[in-house]
């Protein structure tokens, strides 16, 4: 078999058995049997010439080879979801499936009611929702929509611009009356303080505004905002988070409002060839107004 007639089966196979380290975990993932799953890993590597995995302790490991189809790999599984994703749409009405990348704590804390108002409105729209805080590629078609915290710089792209997400420090009522309330910055350094483990887009943005807090140090380190969340309302320290969410929960005190001086530029951004598609359109425009009652002007 030459490398232009494999079937995108087998490499759907190949990045399962990448995302998972076995041929039986990759086989029930897609459905298949182990046996199956052999076949075409057998199939690619005889079309390239070469090992793609190795058996390790841990399992499968991926050689020099396997992990230079990678990429190539994710942008056909890219593309064959989006062309899933067209196919299951109307040109005309408001129908079919929409893909919405957004951040993981917009996602869980202020996207379900505004998706739940679109949904009432277009009873036939399916929502595909992707929480990560890394910002996926909507060039390559990995989502149609993107909730984004920095500005977009393609031209290919539309995007409109929501305004600021205003941070805080804030901490639970029950740590407070345990630890008392810091009265100054400076007090902050003797609380147990909550922050981010790794430097993704938005937090070395961030950094760039406020370098001073790039010294802090964490007694509670999470690369996940939602696990930082968590972490504030169960009491476990005083940490960043959105002031408009915090200020839904009333057991969540702001601490030394306005300290922290800085916000995230909010956008919703789709590629450009998509505008003029009705559920596109209807679910950009829903996300536009949505999120502007979250936002500082």
């Amino acid at each position: 078999m030459t490398t232009d007639r494999v079937s995108w089966d087998y490499y759907r196979t190949f990045l399962a058995v990448l995302q998972t380290g076995s041929l039986s975990a990759a086989a029930r993932s897609l459905g298949l049997t182990q046996p199956t799953a052999g076949r075409h890993i057998e199939a690619l590597e005889d079309a390239f010439g070469a090992a793609l995995f190795l058996r390790g302790p841990q399992g499968l490991l991926p050689t020099d080879k396997a992990l230079s189809m990678r990429g190539h790999a994710e942008t056909m599984a890219a593309m064959s979801s989006s062309l899933s994703r067209i196919a299951s749409g109307d040109m005309a009405d408001v129908r079919g499936t929409v893909r919405i990348s957004a951040a993981e704590v917009i996602t869980v804390e202020t996207l379900p009611r505004i998706l739940s108002e679109l949904l009432e409105r277009h009873p036939d729209l399916d929502i595909e929702l992707s929480a990560s805080d890394t910002v996926e590629d909507l060039l390559q078609q990995e989502a149609d929509i993107a909730i984004r915290m920095i500005r977009p710089v393609q031209a290919a792209l539309v995007s409109r611009r929501i305004g600021v997400v205003t941070l805080g420090f804030h901490a639970h009522r029950n740590y407070l009356e345990r630890h008392g309330t810091p009265q100054n910055t400076a007090e902050l350094a003797a609380h147990r303080l909550i922050g981010f483990d790794k430097q993704l887009a938005y937090i070395r943005d961030l950094l760039k505004a406020r370098p001073d807090i790039a010294d802090i140090h964490f007694n509670v380190r999470a690369d996940s905002n939602l696990v930082q969340l968590a972490a504030i309302r169960a009491g476990l320290g005083i940490g960043v988070c959105q002031t408009a969410i915090a200020a839904r929960d009333p057991d969540l005190v702001e601490i030394l409002p306005g300290a922290l001086g800085i916000g995230l530029e909010t956008f919703v951004v789709m590629h450009q060839s998509l505008k003029t598609t009705p559920r596109y359109r209807a679910t950009y425009d829903a996300l536009v107004e949505g999120l502007a009652s979250t936002v500082s002007r």
